[in-house]
């Protein structure tokens, strides 16, 4: 790597600790937030990328399946979520879901990735038929499925444990949960921008929970709404600890708030991030995170032009091909709703990274004409 130049001369202690492996503080990562010298700390995490990646970039080739956007839910943050009758609320039947997800299947898809609503009538029941289905018909396909938010909503029309929840899906065939839901866990912030999800106490234990079970899990940060720097770094260090104790993430996801049709939009009259501050976040979670194994870039929020630059900036990951996105899009997004396998790989070789397909669990997707395999 070339000599590292630095502007921001406070950052040169942190520096010297990150380019000899140590871990970083809270009053570091705090200062990371505060320097504008974004070419140094993209310098730093792409010596940490690097060092674990090299430039190997990893994709998947996923389908997001949104069984209801019904919702018993206000959070203030979001524009996916609608009351029961009213316009644009939809609930499928099983069969529709099973429908959703076999279109496009020359793409051979790895994962269905089954995210939705807290719908107030749906049985849990429906849940554990919905996966047991896919599994059925689609016996090879990963199934990565229910925010620690709709895990902690069946637990409580249940009256069942958080493990029991988790055991019942595990037998149906999940087989690891998104990271959705985490938004940020200050306890004054969150109260504010979705006091109607379980709090942060109860993400991190659903989290452990799966990871006790041997579920593996992502997690997230949203950023660029009321949120503090301090809040961050709380955020990225609670998820620190938890992976020191399970090792259960696979990877962390910096999701940016897109304040179009949300009501928080309307309430803080906040615009949607700069690429500035998308690379800062990716930079200073690669250079916190030390023991999470992957950082993304997600591309359907961050448009895959600055997601390309981020390659740069520690992110070692593009998430995958998606297919029909509802979540940031309801919100305002304008990017594509999904991405060919070819048009991903061709915006990490324009990068100058080399394209990595992988399954949910990072093992390598080998493919020919007629087959697709992954090497366990």
């Amino acid at each position: 790597m070339a000599e590292l130049c630095l502007q921001d001369k406070a950052l040169a202690p942190i520096a010297e600790k990150v380019l000899a492996g140590e871990r970083l503080s809270f009053e570091e990562g705090v200062e990371l937030y505060r320097s504008n010298d974004l070419l140094a700390l993209g310098y730093l995490a792409n010596h940490v990328r690097e060092k674990r990646h090299g430039k190997r970039t990893y994709f998947n080739v996923n389908r997001h399946i949104n069984p209801t956007n019904v919702c018993v839910a206000s959070c203030k943050l979001c524009a996916f979520g609608r009351k029961p009758g009213a316009p644009g609320a939809y609930t499928m039947a099983l069969e529709e879901a099973f429908r959703v997800a076999g279109e496009g299947w020359t793409e051979a898809i790895t994962e269905f990735h089954i995210v939705g609503g807290l719908h107030p009538d749906l049985p849990f029941q429906y849940y554990v038929d919905l996966l047991r289905g896919l599994k059925e018909r689609f016996p090879r396909v990963h199934l990565k499925a229910f925010t620690a938010v709709e895990i902690g909503y069946y637990s409580h029309i249940t009256r069942l444990s958080v493990r029991e929840i988790l055991s019942q899906l595990k037998d149906a065939g999940l087989g690891s949960l998104p990271g959705g839901g985490a938004e940020i866990f200050a306890p004054a912030t969150r109260r504010i921008i979705c006091d109607h999800k379980i709090g942060a106490h109860m993400w991190l234990k659903i989290h452990r929970t799966a990871h006790q079970l041997g579920l593996r899990s992502t997690a997230t940060m949203l950023y660029g709404h009321i949120e503090s720097d301090e809040d961050r770094v709380d955020h990225l260090l609670q998820l620190r600890k938890l992976q020191d104790e399970t090792h259960g993430f696979e990877t962390f996801i910096p999701l940016a708030f897109h304040p179009a049709n949300t009501e928080l939009g309307k309430m803080i009259n906040r615009s949607e991030t700069t690429g500035f501050m998308d690379l800062k976040n990716v930079a200073v979670a690669r250079l916190l995170l030390d023991n999470f194994p992957h950082i993304k870039a997600y591309w359907i929020m961050m448009t895959p032009r600055v997601a390309q630059v981020a390659l740069k900036f520690g992110a070692d990951d593009l998430d995958g091909t998606v297919v029909e996105e509802k979540i940031y899009h309801d919100a305002g997004a304008e990017t594509p709703l999904g991405m060919t396998r070819q048009g991903i790989v061709r915006l990490i070789r324009e990068a100058g990274q080399e394209p990595f397909e992988r399954d949910t669990l990072y093992r390598p997707v080998r493919r020919t004409e007629t087959s697709v395999t992954v090497r366990v």
